[in-house]
């Protein structure tokens, strides 16, 4: 397939562009080699080749889900910026 100027005309039209005329030859030149690259990969046979469902047949082990009483708030506010030891405190967002 190539992209001729009536067809770069329509898609500038429908993208909302205004091209200069140095712009559409470059890009026109640039669609067309991207379409080359992109038919390069019709190319390999790959009649033989099964489809990839995962990269490999490992199965992720998963620890348990245990819940536990977390209660050590001076180490969850050790890393907030702003804080008076019972609450975050964060910028007004709102007037």
């Amino acid at each position: 397939m190539q992209i001729d100027r009536a067809l770069l005309l329509r898609i500038e039209h429908l993208a909302r562009l205004e091209l200069s005329e140095a712009s559409r030859e470059t890009i026109l030149q640039d669609m067309n080699k991207i379409l080359g690259m992109v038919e390069k990969l019709n190319e390999p046979d790959t009649e033989t080749v099964e489809p990839l469902v995962y990269i490999n047949e490992a199965v992720q082990p998963l620890r348990e889900d245990v819940a536990e009483d977390w209660n050590q708030r001076d180490v969850a506010f050790r890393n907030a910026p702003l804080s008076d030891g019972s609450f975050f405190k964060v910028p007004k967002m709102m007037e």
